[in-house]
This record gives C-alpha cells, sequence and structure tokens, in this order.
C-alpha cells in the first residue's frame, strides 16, 4: 500500500492507496513540535481502526508546506515502515510544467494539486484550495501551471474579526440563513462565508477571461465544501484531490 501525506499549515492529510484505490484517509493537526513517534502513535491508531498496520505501507511519499516536518515524517516512514519516502520538490516527476517568474516559488501542494486536475478533468482549469489561505492555481489545456492567485483563508479572516474587534465574537463557520443577518453572531457568517463566495466568483471571473476557452473550476480544501454549495462557478468539489495527486506523482517516479 502506498502512504500520502500531505502536510499543510493547519491540517495534515494522510490517505493509504490500494493501486489507484483510496482506502482511507485522515486528518491530523499541524504541530511542528511533534516528534515522529508522536506522529506515529496517531497514525497506528489510525490505521488499526481500518484493520491495517504499518506493515501494509510498502511505499510513501511527502509533500509539505512546512519544511520542518518533512524530516519528522521522513523518520516515521523509515523507522515504523521501513520505506524511504518520495518527496515533491525539485527534480521530482509532476508532469506539470510551470511556466512562472520563478517556478521554486510555488508550493508543492500547488503543483500537486494541479497535476491531479489536470489528469482527472482535463484543460483549461482552475484550482481552488480553500485552506489555511485561499489559493487559485490556473492550468493551462497543455496542463501548464500558468499562475494563480492567493488570499487569506477563511479562517484566517475569521479569526483576525476575533481578535482585532474588541466586541466580536468567534464564531462558527458554518452558513447563515440569510445574507442580512439580526444579530452580530450571523452578520459576522454572513460577511465571512457570503463573502467569500463574492471573492471566488469574481477572481474565477476574471481568470476564465485570461485562460480562455472552456474552463471547469475544480475545488477542494478544509471549506470548500461549504463554499461550493453557495456558488454556481465551482464544477466540482474533490476533498481528495492532493492525496491523488500525489498518487499520481508517485506513479510518475516510477511507483506502483
Amino acid at each position: 500500500m502506498l502512504l500520502a501525506i500531505d502536510i499543510g499549515n493547519t491540517t495534515i492529510a494522510l490517505g493509504i492507496f490500494e493501486g489507484e484505490k483510496l482506502k482511507a484517509t485522515w486528518r491530523l493537526s499541524t504541530d511542528v513540535h511533534k516528534l515522529a513517534d508522536e506522529y506515529a502513535v496517531f497514525l497506528l491508531n489510525l490505521l488499526n481502526l481500518g484493520k491495517h498496520s504499518f506493515s501494509d505501507i510498502d511505499q510513501a511519499i511527502i509533500s509539505s508546506s512546512v519544511p520542518p516536518l518533512v524530516t519528522t515524517f521522513e523518520e516515521l516512514c523509515q523507522r515504523y515502515c521501513s520505506v524511504t519516502p518520495l518527496v515533491v520538490g525539485s527534480g521530482i516527476k509532476t508532469g506539470v510544467r510551470i511556466s512562472l517568474d520563478n517556478p521554486r516559488e510555488v508550493g508543492p501542494d500547488r503543483v500537486v494539486n494541479a497535476a491531479a486536475a489536470h489528469k482527472l478533468y482535463g484543460g483549461p482549469l482552475i484550482v481552488i484550495d480553500l485552506g489555511t489561505a485561499t489559493t487559485f492555481d490556473a492550468v493551462s489545456d497543455e496542463g501548464d501551471y500558468v499562475g494563480g492567485a492567493i488570499a487569506p483563508g477563511i479562517g484566517i479572516a475569521a479569526e483576525a474579526l476575533f481578535e482585532r474587534a474588541a466586541k466580536l465574537p468567534r464564531v462558527e463557520l458554518s452558513r447563515p440563513k440569510k445574507s442580512i443577518g439580526r444579530n452580530t453572531i450571523t452578520a459576522m457568517q454572513s460577511g465571512i462565508i457570503f463573502g467569500y463566495v463574492g471573492l471566488v466568483e469574481g477572481i474565477v471571473a476574471r481568470m476564465k477571461k485570461e485562460l480562455g476557452g472552456n474552463v471547469r473550476v475544480i475545488a477542494t480544501g478544509g471549506l470548500a465544501d461549504v463554499i461550493s454549495r453557495e456558488t454556481g462557478v465551482i464544477d466540482v468539489y474533490d476533498p481528495d484531490l492532493t492525496l491523488v495527486g500525489l498518487r499520481i506523482i508517485h506513479e510518475l517516479n516510477g511507483g506502483h
């Protein structure tokens, strides 16, 4: 089995594949202070829930936006699974040509998403990842990564309101019944949720004009489900896009 690990700034997504089939997925909180042994305890318990064990894993791949945790998970894979993981980075085949001023600036998770989306859905396309940051990635018809946009994530925006405005509470990031809030909480939920719907629709409209052709829009990330239900510009909500992209890149680099 292949263990796919996507280390984000807030959440670590893990999945195990048997061939092309994604057998199970899990999410852990990102903590740079945790040791490999501590993460191994969590992973072992999760594997046991699915009646799997470390010995079932014979391949692994890592994508990370948090450089210090790459070594941590490399150690975990080597010590507990007896495998040396492939790490997405310079020199790795991704199937995506990065057409930017400085290709090294692109986060590995964004390249992985682009690779997966083009393989699964064709191009041209826009990939929206609603995670710690809200990112928009544009991919040409030929599969070239041609650029994107980065905005603060929904969670960051909500937390900033709570921290910077003395009278505003911390609120649940859920859809209010109406856009006109009748109290502080629903007013904040309206501004955050519907405000980000407007952000998504505005940037997608601009990118579609620049890309040209029949552009598809793919959404992934922790809050993509909430936003995708509120707008017609998102064609596909794919919560496992990054993990599937890791499997695709692993195969491109000689995995099976």
